[in-house]
C-alpha cells in the first residue's frame, strides 16, 4: 500500500461532500470519496429543488467559485423562479425546481469525469489518528484508507433514525442505512454531540391528482440561474400546482397528535422552526383554517409528487386519511409514506471558521451534520472545507471568509461562534450587508478571490473577466450621469431608479448589438444590467448600512443594565424578546452573538441602552 493513498479522503457524497471533493480536485488535489453507493452520489434526499431566500444567494457564490451545485441545477431546472421578485435586488432569491434523477446524474458526471476524484463505494466506520493528527479513515471491511486530510460529511446519517408513527428504523434516509459505527469514533473525539431532527411529506402518484381543480404555478419568462456559465434552460420547463389544508385536514390531524413521534415522545431532537411539520402548523397555528401546500414534480419522467407543506412522521393510514381531505388530492395515492429522521450533530463550536476541528490536525467537519439544514448550506460548508483540506495537505495559509463579503462567511461565522439551537437555515434578514452581497454580484465578490487561490478553470476565469471589463465599462457610463450620481437618496429612489434603468437598458442595448442571435451575449447583458441598476439604486443604503455597522462595533462593549425589560423593546420580534430574556446579555457584543439577531434589533436596543442611561444621569 502506498504511504498515502489520496490526499484528501470525504466521507460522504451528498451536497457537502461532493461540493467538498470537487473543490479539493480542483485546488490539485487527489480526492477519495467514500459513499454506501456510487448510484447515491448527488441524491436529493428530501425536496426536489434548489435555492430559495438566502439559500439562492450561497448557490450562486459556490458558483463564483467554480463550485458544482449551480451548474448541476441549471442543467437539471425544470423550472426557475427567482423569489421576492417585487422587493429589492438584494433580498430576491433564485430558485429552480429541478428533475431529481438528472440532477443526480449531472453530478455523477461531474464526478466521472474529474480524473481526480475516485468513488470507493463502502461504509467509513473510524478515524485513525496518530498523534492527534489524522492519517486516514477505517472501512467495514477493515480496510485503511491513507490520507492527510479527512472531512466528515455524514448528513442525517450519523445514528439516523427514521420515525413513522411508532415505527422506528435505522436509517440516514428512506432506504439507505445509518452511519452507527462511525457515530462512536465521531464520539470518541469528545466534541460536543447533541441530536436534531428533520421531516419530510409523503410522496404521491401524479396520475391520481386532479390537476384541473388545482391552481397553476409557472415559472419565470425570463429564468434567474444559477451559474454564472448558464444563459437558458436545458430542460422542458413545466408549472407547479397549490392546493391548501382545510379544517377537516386539521382535525384528523389533532385527533392524530398522540401518534405522531414528533408529539408522542419518541424524538428528544429538535427541529427546524422555519420548516414545520404539518402537525407543527396545526398546533401552533391553531387559529388558521388552512396552509398552503405547493405540489412539485419531481421530474419529467418520474410519477412522483413532492407535496412541500405537509412533512409529518404520523402513520401511514393517518397520512393517507389527510392528504384525501385536500382539494385535488381526493383520490391520491401515496407512493412513499412521509417520515421524521433524528440524527446526530457536532456544535459547530467545537470547530475554527475553516470547519477545521482544533487538535484534531486534518480533520474537518461539513454539512447537516454541523447542524444545518437544506442543500445549499450543507454544499457551501462542504466547498470551504474541501477548499481548506487542500490548503492544509499544501502546507498553505487557510482560505478565510467574511461575512462582510459573502453569505459563506456568514455562515461560517453563525456557526462556529454562535452555533445552533435548531437546525440552521441561511435567511438574507442574517446578513448585515446584504445590500451588497447580493444574488447578482456574487461573481465580482468571489471569483477572483477564487482565482487567487486556484480553484477556478481557465474557461471559467476568462469568462470572468470578459464580464469585468464590459460591467467596468458599464459602471463609467453611468458614473457620468449627473443626475444619478448626486439625486439618488430615497426622497429621489423612483425617479432615480427609472432613469438607472433607462440608462442601463441603452447601455445592454450595445453589447447585444455585437451580437444579436447569441442567447449567451443578451443573458450577459441582462445580468450586467442589473447588477449595475442594484449598485446604484442601493449606493446611498449601502454607504448608510456601513455607518451603522461601525456604530455597532464601536459600541459592543457598552453595558445593558439588568434592569432593562427587552419585553418592552418596541420593534423587537417576540422571538428575540423571548431569547434575550433569557440569556440576559451583559453588553451589545454578547447580544450580538444570540442565534437569530440582526443588526437592526441591535440598533433599538443600542438606542433602549443610551435612553435608560441619560434617564439615569
Amino acid at each position: 500500500m502506498k504511504q498515502s493513498d489520496y490526499d484528501v479522503v470525504v466521507v460522504g457524497g451528498g451536497h457537502a461532500g461532493c461540493e467538498a471533493a470537487h473543490a479539493a480536485a480542483r485546488m490539485g488535489a487527489r480526492v477519495g470519496i467514500v459513499t454506501f453507493r456510487k448510484g447515491d452520489l448527488g441524491a436529493m434526499s428530501c425536496n426536489p429543488a434548489i435555492g430559495g431566500l438566502g439559500k439562492g444567494h450561497l448557490v450562486r457564490e459556490i458558483d463564483a467559485l467554480d463550485g458544482v451545485m449551480g451548474k448541476a441545477a441549471d442543467r437539471s431546472g425544470i423550472q426557475f423562479r427567482l423569489l421576492n421578485r417585487r422587493k429589492g435586488p438584494a433580498v430576491q432569491g433564485p430558485r429552480a425546481q429541478t428533475d431529481r434523477a438528472e440532477y443526480a446524474r449531472v453530478i455523477q458526471r461531474m464526478t466521472e469525469n474529474c480524473p481526480d476524484i475516485t468513488v470507493i463505494e463502502g461504509e467509513v466506520t473510524g478515524l485513525d489518528f496518530l498523534s492527534h493528527t489524522i492519517r486516514g479513515v477505517t472501512l467495514n471491511d477493515d480496510s485503511t484508507i491513507r490520507a492527510p486530510a479527512v472531512i466528515i460529511t455524514t448528513g442525517t446519517f450519523l445514528g439516523g433514525k427514521i420515525h413513522i408513527g411508532k415505527r422506528v428504523i435505522e436509517g440516514g434516509r428512506a432506504g439507505a442505512a445509518a452511519s452507527t459505527r462511525l457515530a462512536q469514533s465521531v464520539s470518541d473525539l469528545g466534541l460536543r454531540v447533541g441530536r436534531l431532527k428533520t421531516g419530510t411529506p409523503p410522496r404521491l402518484n401524479k396520475h391520481t391528482i386532479h390537476y384541473d381543480e388545482l391552481e397553476s404555478q409557472p415559472g419565470d419568462d425570463q429564468p434567474f440561474l444559477f451559474s454564472f456559465e448558464g444563459n437558458k434552460p436545458v430542460m422542458r420547463q413545466v408549472p407547479c400546482h397549490i392546493t391548501h389544508t382545510n379544517t377537516r385536514t386539521h382535525d384528523i390531524i389533532r385527533e392524530n397528535l398522540a401518534s405522531s413521534a414528533l408529539f408522542g415522545g419518541a424524538i428528544d431532537g429538535v427541529g427546524p422552526r422555519y420548516c414545520p411539520s404539518i402537525e407543527d402548523k396545526v398546533t401552533r397555528f391553531a387559529d388558521k383554517d388552512s396552509h398552503q401546500i405547493f405540489l412539485e414534480p419531481e421530474g419529467l419522467e418520474s410519477d412522483w409528487v413532492y407535496p412541500n407543506g405537509v412533512s409529518t412522521s404520523l402513520p401511514d393510514d393517518v397520512q393517507e386519511a389527510y392528504i384525501r381531505t385536500i382539494v385535488g388530492l381526493e383520490n391520491a395515492q401515496i407512493i412513499q409514506p412521509g417520515y421524521a429522521i433524528e440524527y446526530s450533530y457536532i456544535d459547530p463550536r467545537s470547530l475554527d471558521n475553516t470547519l477545521a476541528v482544533p487538535g484534531a490536525a486534518g480533520l474537518y467537519f461539513a454539512g447537516q451534520i454541523n447542524g444545518t439544514t437544506g442543500y445549499e448550506e450543507a454544499a457551501a460548508q462542504g466547498l470551504v472545507a474541501g477548499l481548506n483540506a487542500a490548503k492544509y495537505v499544501r502546507g498553505e495559509e487557510p482560505v478565510l471568509f467574511s461575512r462582510t463579503t459573502s453569505y459563506i462567511g456568514v455562515l461560517l461565522d453563525d456557526l462556529t461562534t454562535r452555533g445552533v439551537t435548531e437546525p440552521y437555515r441561511m435567511f438574507t434578514s442574517r446578513a448585515e450587508f446584504r445590500l451588497s452581497l447580493r444574488a447578482d454580484n456574487a461573481d465580482t465578490r468571489l471569483t477572483l478571490l477564487g482565482i487567487e487561490i486556484g480553484c477556478v478553470s481557465r474557461e471559467r476565469r476568462l469568462a470572468f473577466y470578459r464580464r469585468q471589463e464590459v460591467l467596468a465599462a458599464y459602471r463609467a457610463d453611468t458614473s457620468k450621469n449627473e443626475f444619478l450620481q448626486e439625486k439618488l437618496s430615497a426622497d429621489h429612489y423612483e425617479t432615480a431608479s427609472g432613469a438607472v434603468t433607462s440608462n442601463a437598458r441603452s447601455l445592454s442595448r450595445r453589447v447585444e448589438d455585437d451580437n444579436r442571435n447569441s442567447p449567451a451575449v443578451r443573458h450577459l447583458a441582462i445580468g450586467i444590467r442589473r447588477e449595475v441598476e442594484a449598485d446604484v439604486r442601493y449606493g446611498p443604503y449601502i454607504k448608510r448600512q456601513i455607518r451603522d455597522v461601525e456604530k455597532l462595533r464601536e459600541n459592543e462593549k457598552v453595558e445593558i443594565s439588568s434592569r432593562i425589560s427587552f419585553n418592552n423593546v418596541a420593534g423587537l420580534s417576540n422571538e428575540l424578546k423571548k431569547k434575550l430574556e433569557l440569556v440576559q446579555p451583559r453588553n451589545l457584543d454578547q447580544a450580538s452573538r444570540i442565534e437569530g439577531m440582526t443588526p437592526a434589533a441591535l440598533l433599538l436596543i443600542l438606542s433602549v441602552v443610551r435612553k435608560a442611561a441619560y434617564r439615569a444621569a
